[in-house]
């Protein structure tokens, strides 16, 4: 682990502003991608102590990392028996998706109607900067922008409420979100239906806004089902 402080860890920079996440989020980050990607089996227990060791940190954040990944489906954790690797089953993933779809197709639809003047410039400029990550092939880019551009969309409801349930079901569905940008073709796939979204928002077209956030994350489930079929 480097030498930032252990409060946060800068992973990216986007239109110049930097992202900061938690260590027990960067932590989350990098055990998910693991599991997602196969490199820790179902069943392989997950031991605090050699965790910390080797990220470098104390318990405490691999304590909460695992907490969240528990939440995902992606760990079971066994009283008195410490947490081992799982997988969610395909049903339960579904219906987690399902609720996440409805939950953002509703926020881009109050956007569509409720962003100001500022925040609509902001989307679009952000949506064209992710044009040019795309076609860099930036992977980590790309994906790091993406949970902002989502967010963005959250903000532009303007209900607290909304974003606040939606926030917290993306946290449970990040891993599988992440880890389907490995699927082939997925960066100029998602931009292709983020556009869709966008243009729906500067219209101030609700129902446009809304039916094009539910279809790509219907896209987005059947993406990351695609890449789990290939590990």
């Amino acid at each position: 682990m480097s030498s930032t402080p252990p409060s946060v860890v800068q992973i990216a920079e986007i239109s110049g502003e930097a992202r900061r996440v938690t260590r027990a989020e960067g932590l989350r980050f990098q055990i998910a991608d693991e599991i997602t990607r196969g490199l820790l089996a179902p069943g392989t227990t997950l031991d605090e102590t050699a965790l910390a060791a080797r990220f470098g940190v104390s318990r405490t954040p691999v304590r909460e990392a695992i907490r969240e990944l528990t939440a995902s489906g992606l760990v079971e954790s066994r009283p008195h028996r410490g947490a081992v690797v799982a997988r969610p089953s395909a049903e339960r993933l579904r219906a987690m998706f399902d609720v996440m779809a409805e939950l953002e197709a509703l926020c881009a639809g109050l956007s569509a109607l409720n962003m100001t003047p500022a925040e609509r410039r902001r989307l679009e400029a952000l949506h064209i900067d992710m044009a040019d990550l795309m076609r860099q092939g930036d992977f980590v880019g790309y994906r790091e922008a993406n949970e902002t551009f989502h967010t963005s969309i959250y903000d532009g409801s303007h209900n607290d409420y909304l974003e606040e349930i939606t926030l917290g079901t993306r946290v449970r569905l990040s891993p599988f979100r992440r880890a389907q940008f490995h699927a082939l073709g997925r960066l100029a796939l998602s931009h292709t239906e983020h556009d869709l979204v966008v243009t729906a928002i500067l219209r101030g077209d609700r129902q446009g806004a809304a039916n094009a956030m539910r279809s790509h994350i219907a896209i987005v489930h059947d993406a990351y089902e695609q890449f789990a079929q290939t590990i």
